[in-house]
């Protein structure tokens, strides 16, 4: 695993705008290939295991937090806990999830977080970095069958061909405004019928979810937190309606970081799992202090070595965990995480994100890999 220089192409602007990812210069720089990631066929074959080992891991998670009732801890109220409890023993289906690894290619790979819910960076995992593969190493492969197996997810998660779903996000972030459409396409290939609109727009009748038009919600995907659902005037009849919510609500365990936590709890010394408690002396040494909902890296403080490296953001009041350092590998500055795809049961590709600081951050930085 080493990171490269390369030669952006000429017209890499008007084929990411082709393929529908037009966010690719937010912030100045997102999408970057000026440089890359080489990894080796026996790492991807690691980390595709670990992807999936930690995926069955979260599964007995939440299995056993179902079992015990123990979801106070998670945030929850008695309501919520009901329906979550419903949608795991009635096996809602899950979609997809991306774990973030910490790893420089020898030894194990690290759990950081599990970005269960609502994931991005999906587009430029997915389409974007193939065709970059395609344009400069045709002779290479990638860890990327997220397109294809996101076709192939959709019937099982959302039903026959011909079956209405609804996609919905807030709608100020082309970010999340792109990879919802993107989304949505994926599931028309599979034979679905997408029909698009904002979270504002979805109402409630008395009887059922409705969208902008009247139209009844019987399936809808959301690219918008659960725990923000809630907080929505549709939030109370969410608890008691059979709509089929895409993720469903039991992955409100797995997005939240006492995860961590449980999971370390549930397999302590597990190899591609970091030391986590809800205290810091359950955490000696250096750490790092997470809130439970915190996204993009907010609110993270990171103690190394004597020094504090913090994040703004408007998490914490919700609590917070701690887990043991694993720093990520740096070259020439750049912090470099592993984002690694889950859709269904089965590892589906990486994406490779790069930061200024150790902390990984919304102006994060997506680079392309691939493998020999």
């Amino acid at each position: 695993m080493r990171r490269e220089s390369s030669v952006e192409r000429a017209d890499w602007r008007e084929r990411c705008d082709a393929l529908g990812f037009g966010f690719h210069s937010m912030g100045g720089v997102y999408w970057d290939e000026r440089a890359c990631w080489r990894f080796t066929e026996q790492q991807i074959d690691h980390l595709e295991a670990v992807t999936e080992t930690l995926h069955g891991m979260c599964l007995q998670v939440v299995d056993r937090v179902v079992q015990r009732g123990d979801t106070e801890r998670f945030g929850l109220s008695v309501s919520w806990a009901e329906r979550i409890e419903r949608a795991w023993r009635a096996r809602e289906p899950s979609l997809f999830g991306r774990f973030d690894l910490s790893w420089s290619g020898s030894g194990e790979p690290k759990l950081l977080e599990y970005n269960a819910d609502t994931p991005t960076s999906l587009i430029e995992a997915s389409v974007v970095q193939w065709d970059w593969l395609e344009s400069l190493h045709p002779q290479a492969d990638q860890f990327n069958s997220l397109h294809e197996q996101l076709i192939a997810r959709w019937p099982v998660v959302a039903g026959p061909a011909g079956t209405t779903v609804h996609f919905a996000c807030a709608g100020a972030s082309e970010e999340d405004g792109q990879t919802l459409a993107y989304l949505a396409d994926t599931a028309q290939q599979a034979g679905l019928s997408p029909q698009l609109l904002g979270i504002e727009e979805i109402g409630w009748d008395g009887r059922q979810f409705i969208g902008a038009q009247g139209e009844a919600i019987s399936r809808l995907f959301k690219l918008y937190p659960w725990e923000w659902m809630a907080g929505e005037a549709f939030g109370a009849p969410l608890l008691r309606s059979d709509i089929q919510v895409i993720e469903p609500s039991w992955k409100m365990l797995l997005a939240n970081k006492m995860l961590l936590v449980a999971l370390w709890e549930q397999f302590p010394g597990h190899p591609n799992l970091l030391a986590a408690g809800t205290m810091p002396h359950q955490v000696p040494g250096d750490r790092v202090r997470k809130p439970l909902l915190s996204r993009e890296g907010a609110n993270v403080s990171m103690y190394l070595g004597g020094q504090v490296h913090e994040a703004a953001g408007p998490y914490g009041a919700e609590g917070f965990v701690y887990q043991a350092a694993a720093p990520l590998p740096c070259v020439d500055g750049n912090h470099a995480v592993i984002g690694s795809w889950i859709v269904g049961d089965h590892a589906a590709g990486i994406g490779m994100r790069e930061d200024d600081t150790p902390i990984t951050t919304d102006a994060a930085r997506f680079l392309p890999h691939y493998f020999v």
